[in-house]
Order: C-alpha cells, then structure tokens, then sequence
C-alpha cells in the first residue's frame, strides 16, 4: 500500500507542479535510472508474393544472420497480423506478420544498422517495403 501511496503523492505533485510534459518525462526517467533512448520497430510482412510466406525457420535463420549481429545487446521480437495497402494495386493486403523492437543509442549507426535489416529482409523474400517506426524513449536495463 505504502508504494501506492508514494505514487499518488509524486503524482499530485507533479501535476501541480509548473513542468513542461518534457521536464516531467526526464524527472521520470531519472527516477528509473534510465536514459533517453532510441526506440525502433521494424514491421516485416510474412508473405512472399507468389511463393506462400516467411516459415519459422527463414524467419529465426534472418533473425540470426541479420539482426541479431547488429544488435547484440538485445531485441523484443512479436508476433503480430498487419494489413497494408499495395501502392501499385490499391489492393489491401492482410498477413502475419513479426515486429522487432530495438532500444538503441540514437545514432548515425544505429540507423545504418536497421536500414540494412529493412533492405536484407526485402531482398532476400522479394517484399516491397519493410516499416519502420522510431521514437524516443526511457530506457532502464
């Protein structure tokens, strides 16, 4: 109880406080220990146009070719279903699909490194595009 308590205070707190959204949000993050981050999600389509979709085992074969050697230290793979729109055919396609979320320093190589994985996954099953979101985080590990 005694946590919910310390929680509800902070909050008035901070609500009553003069902050700006950000300076709250740094507050936060220093409470954590954490730093600011940059956060990648990668959007990767399992289907192969004309040739099925992306097994299990190409999909942990890229995984372990791929992304994992440009990024280490760690990485949250989800199973997801996505839907998109063919920019050619106007037709909207719906398939399984994985999303690779990657917290990483907020540099030039950092987006070197998820731009190779986007043209790797593109190249080697034929697909169109592969999403790509970033935004900024608070990241304590």
């Amino acid at each position: 109880m005694r946590p919910l308590i310390q929680a509800a205070v902070w909050l008035v707190l901070v609500a009553g406080s003069n902050t700006t959204f950000a300076e709250g949000a740094a507050t936060s993050c220093r409470l954590i220990n954490g730093k600011a981050m940059m956060q990648a999600e990668l959007l990767f389509g399992r289907r192969i146009a004309g040739h099925g979709r992306v097994s299990d085992a190409q999909w942990t074969d890229f995984l372990v070719r791929e992304v994992t050697p440009r990024f280490p230290d760690g990485l949250t793979v989800l199973r997801a279903f996505g839907q998109w729109r063919d920019p050619n055919t106007g037709q909207i396609t719906r398939e399984p699909s994985f999303v690779v979320r990657i917290i990483a320093a907020e540099a030039p190589e950092t987006l070197a490194r998820l731009t190779q994985i986007g043209a790797a996954y593109r190249q080697r099953f034929h697909q169109q595009s592969v999403g790509l979101t970033l935004s900024t985080t608070c990241a304590s590990f």
